[in-house]
């Protein structure tokens, strides 16, 4: 299990490589683990989630909003034809 504590977290976005790194944690990084292509978890040496990163952030943030929108709507098409 990986815990975290979440203090005061930071999202930088670095638009000239398309990235967006979250810091939950000032420690230092250890090691990591990919989640997902392109995406990063960062952990200290305890193993505890200190910072996430985002590689090509914008289509990912995109494609995860556009996708939960979709969802979202089909629920409520599939409700409203129900009634």
């Amino acid at each position: 299990m990986i815990q975290y504590s979440m203090n005061k977290p930071k999202m930088t976005y670095f638009e000239e490589n398309d990235v967006l790194h979250l810091v939950i944690s000032e420690e230092d990084e250890a090691g990591s683990v990919e989640l997902s292509p392109n995406i990063t978890a960062e952990l200290n040496d305890k193993g505890d989630l200190i910072g996430i990163e985002i590689l090509n952030a914008s289509t990912y943030i995109r494609d995860s909003i556009l996708e939960t929108a979709q969802a979202k709507v089909l629920s409520i098409a599939s409700s409203q034809n129900a009634q």
